[in-house]
Parts: C-alpha cells; structure tokens; sequence
C-alpha cells in the first residue's frame, strides 16, 4: 500500500500506518497525509465545540424571548449541552481559550437558528451572557 490507499480505502490506510508505527518502519510513513489527518482530528474537536456552543445559546434565547413556550425539553437540551460542553473541555483542555472567541463566532448562527424556530427577529446583536453564565449549570436567562 501507498498513500494512494489514503484515497482509496482510508481504513486500510489507518491499519497499515498503525502497524508500520508500531513495528518502527518510520521510513515507510505517509507522514504528509498523518500530518494532515491529525490536524483534521484538532479541527473536529473545534468545530464540535462552536456547534455545541451554538445549540446552546440557541436554547438560552428561546428560553429567555419566549418564557410561555418553556419546556422540559428545552431544558434538557441546555442541560445536555452543557454536560457536554464540560466533557469535551475535560478532554481537550486546551480548547478552553478558544471559547470567547467561539461565543462570538458562533452567536449569529445561534441567532439564526433561534429566529428560524422562533419567528422572532428581537435577539440582541451580540451575546447576552457571558461565558461563565453559558457554562454554568444554575443559569437560565430569565
């Protein structure tokens, strides 16, 4: 195999990259396309950060701008967010820098997502909690 197996049946590639690490044939490497998986890898776990923040503020708006239609649903979803959240600091501790900045990243996407569900167009221009609050399993924007 060569790292056109990469392409062509990544799984094989996998299998045959961890058996030339572990049996020291570093000379056989595709370490162009490890480097570029593993860079991959970093990115995901990012992205899974911006997406859970997202669906989380989401929740916080409608739960705030529509106190009528609260349900246990709805705070489930903010509940499990958050929970989940914490697991993926506590594994990718390094990740915990980037959160301000995927707070404002990802707040217009959750404005979106929030008007889309809502039908209503009165969310605050920037977010209006703070990271602390997003976080914290006692808040719920009132």
């Amino acid at each position: 195999m060569n790292s056109t197996t990469h392409e062509t049946d990544f799984y094989a590639w996998t299998q045959e990259q961890v058996q030339l690490l572990k049996t020291g044939q570093l000379h056989q490497i595709d370490w162009q396309n490890i480097a570029e998986e593993i860079e991959d890898m970093g990115r995901s776990e990012k992205r899974q950060l911006e997406s859970r923040l997202e669906l989380l503020i989401m929740h916080l708006l409608k739960w705030q701008f529509q106190p009528n239609l609260r349900s246990r649903s709805w705070q489930l979803t903010i509940k499990e967010q958050r929970l989940r959240l914490e697991k993926l600091l506590q594994k990718n501790p390094s990740l915990q820098p980037n959160l301000t900045e995927a707070i404002e990243d990802v707040y217009p996407l959750a404005t979106l997502s929030a008007e889309r569900e809502t039908g209503l167009s009165l969310f605050p221009e920037t977010c209006p909690y703070t990271l602390i609050e997003i976080l914290s399993s006692e808040f719920l924007p009132e």
